[in-house]
């Protein structure tokens, strides 16, 4: 399927967030479209897939001039949408999410859950899912969850998928597998829309680029014709000089010690400190148990055995009230379940963990926090209207940077932060890492926990390697190559 965008625009009130937007997708192509966060991307493909109605523009499916007037329009034209936050429902069976709304029904009426199963299934070998349709979606890890949705797509005869950061959450394994389906897919004639921020992807699997920036067309790139330095240039509207803008500072006191920290089938004997004014980076497979020992030190979860210390003395951590009462701050990996509420506005969510820092009398200082908000909102560079507005409105990076804000003024002594530049385009991340380059400065000491190699070796001191349940190995930054930590991630280096 050809799709040619041109000249749309959008707007939402007194706020036009498409100017004369446009995309031009050829037949058989896997067509990268890159931006910033709030450049505009989604609302564009909302728009090809008839969530939304263009104000102007036009566009055109196979050279012929076309309106999407609703989402179900937009699928019998041949196109389908995956998000980032998959539309599966947990509590139901693979076939059931499959032929949601579209179930197949027997002479008598009644929904024909054989002919289904048996079209499920045959969708699902097609992408090598061998797994029963029965079986209920909260039961398969999310990179098969994935695979259940391009079968979604290919049981509706999609001749054009949009995929919005598929590989967010899947393992090395999984996005290798993903990748091979795509590429097949492509060649059986399936044209594809690859909306990432992980820039490694877009060379590796994408024929051709747009960018786009503040809602409008910035340019058009085949991936043999362009860099890195040129996309990120026509993206943010300036060099980046330099990616990862690591500063060298003094190590303090320690902060953080663990000792011996177990939890049976999860991690296993945990031993590493953490000083003032030093990042340790964790490195290791999805699964490898970094999240886990993270939200144990915080207290989320309980640990078997083992000790852990803040500034020399034994501390008992047995929930998030405790952990933030010693100064500990954790900025989840799952901004939108566990870090915001996103019906709450911008101020509501950046104040919740300070909150009683805001009262007097037993009354909230709405004056003290607009001010302290808005402070911050400065501080940070977030983009938001005002701060009034719901924080589901905004676009992910600053929604991130909402999530920071909000340890930032609980002044933690230790900050934890597990993939912080998730779904984050290459601006926002730069801006990430000149906030933990200030929380250095300032003698915090920070633990990130990252799945991109060249983000943990470009910000970190020191890198703890995780491999199933166990700390392989610590590298001082001076001896870490990428080869040598995934050696030990793998399981090898012993």
């Amino acid at each position: 399927m050809e799709i040619r965008m041109t000249d749309i625009n959008k707007s939402f009130g007194d706020v036009q967030v498409l100017k004369n937007a446009g995309v031009h997708v050829k037949e058989k192509e896997i067509h990268a479209l890159m931006g910033e966060n709030g450049a505009g991307k989604s609302t564009l493909m909302k728009i090809l897939t008839g969530v939304y109605m263009k104000d102007s523009g036009k566009i055109e499916i196979n050279g012929e001039v076309q309106e999407i007037e609703s989402i179900r329009d937009g699928e019998n034209k041949g196109i389908a949408f995956i998000h980032q936050e998959l539309n599966v429902l947990n509590e139901m069976s693979i076939v059931d999410n499959m032929f949601l709304g579209k179930e197949i029904k027997n002479k008598f009426g009644l929904v024909d859950k054989t002919t289904m199963a048996k079209l499920a299934k045959e969708k699902l070998l097609l992408l090598g899912l061998d797994v029963d349709p029965n079986t209920l979606i909260k039961d398969i890890s999310v990179g098969k969850r994935q695979l259940v949705e391009i079968a979604k797509a290919l049981l509706m005869e999609a001749e054009l998928i949009i995929m919005d950061e598929p590989t967010a959450a899947l393992t090395d394994k999984e996005i290798d597998l993903l990748f091979k389906i795509i590429r097949d897919l492509k060649e059986k004639g399936v044209s594809f829309v690859y909306i990432s921020h992980r820039m490694e992807e877009i060379f590796e699997l994408c024929d051709e680029i747009t960018i786009m920036r503040d809602g409008e067309f910035i340019g058009q790139k085949t991936i043999a014709e362009t860099n890195f330095d040129e996309i990120v240039s026509m993206m943010v509207g300036y060099d980046l000089d330099d990616r990862f803008p690591r500063v060298d500072v003094e190590p303090g006191e320690v902060v953080l010690s663990v000792k011996e920290l177990t939890h049976k089938g999860k991690f296993e004997d945990i031993n590493f400190e953490v000083r003032e004014g030093e990042v340790l980076g964790f490195s290791g497979l999805m699964g490898s148990g970094r999240t886990e020992i993270m939200h144990a030190i915080f207290g989320n979860i309980p640990f078997d055995s083992g000790t852990v210390y803040i500034n020399q003395k034994e501390v008992k951590i047995n929930s998030p009230i405790v952990a933030q009462r010693l100064g500990i701050g954790f900025i989840t990996e799952d901004r939108k379940n566990e870090g915001l509420i996103l019906s709450f506005s911008v101020a509501e969510n950046t104040v919740m963990p300070s909150l009683r820092t805001f009262t007097k009398n037993k009354l909230i200082q709405k004056g003290q926090i607009s001010e302290v908000v808005a402070e911050y909102i400065r501080k940070l560079n977030v983009r938001t209207p005002n701060q009034t507005i719901n924080v589901g409105n905004l676009s992910g990076g600053n929604q991130q940077k909402v999530v920071i804000a909000k340890w930032l003024i609980t002044k933690p002594k230790l900050l934890i932060l597990d993939e912080p530049t998730r779904g984050v385009d290459v601006g926002a991340k730069k801006e990430i890492y000149e906030i933990i380059n200030e929380l250095k400065k300032e003698g915090v000491a920070l633990i990130v926990v990252s799945s991109e190699l060249p983000e943990v070796l470009g910000i970190s001191d020191r890198i703890a390697v995780m491999h199933e349940g166990k700390l392989k190995k610590i590298f001082d930054i001076k001896e870490a190559t990428q080869e040598k930590i995934m050696e030990y991630a793998t399981g090898g280096g012993v």
